[in-house]
């Protein structure tokens, strides 16, 4: 069965992007060697990119033209992606689709062969996988800097989740990648 990991990087304070969408400067705060290659090993352990609508359009508008780190630009731009959404009726980025039922189209992914599939960001896409009990883990970055408002990556609407922590490894830049398993894992 392949697995569902949810990846991104949020401050202490528990935000992955600040008061106004791609408002992500603090992630500067964590880049470095260490980040960059944990990245590219992202890259060999997974075939399948989630995101919802507004993640999508970001990592679209960005990663065709993206010149500062040529090798994960190469994989976002081959890896074959998903975006998740009930109004975009397009998906134009090379490799791409849209899907509607996000939860169906997962729980049907999971059973076919393949590597690790990834959501990126998207807060309300991890949230929906989440409550359908189709993650198997967590992957924060966990950035030393607290911004004070923001949009929270785990929503306050969701019911507790407990979870277990089964790695974290400190970096150079005072950041934290943090791994964990839900504890109704499928």
């Amino acid at each position: 069965m392949r697995k569902l990991v949810i990846w991104n990087l949020m401050t202490l304070d528990g935000y992955f992007e600040g008061t106004k969408p791609w408002d992500i400067d603090f992630h500067m705060l964590a880049w470095g060697d260490e980040l960059e290659r944990y990245a590219t090993e992202l890259g060999n352990e997974g075939d399948l990119l989630i995101f919802g609508r507004k993640t999508y359009e970001g990592m679209a508008s960005y990663w065709p033209s993206a010149t500062d780190t040529p090798e994960i630009a190469t994989y976002m731009n081959g890896i074959a992606k998903i975006a998740a959404s009930r109004t975009l009726e397009k998906a134009e980025w090379n490799n791409s689709r849209v899907v509607r039922d996000i939860a169906a189209e997962v729980k049907k992914l999971r059973q076919e062969p393949g590597k690790t599939i990834f959501v990126f960001g998207s807060a309300e896409v991890a949230d929906v996988l989440l409550k359908a009990g189709l993650v198997d883990e967590i992957r924060i970055c966990l950035v030393p800097v607290v911004l004070g408002a923001g949009n929270p990556h785990f929503k306050p609407a969701s019911e507790q989740r407990p979870m277990k922590l089964i790695g974290s490894s400190p970096l150079k830049t005072g950041a934290v990648i943090l791994r964990y398993e839900p504890v109704n894992a499928v």
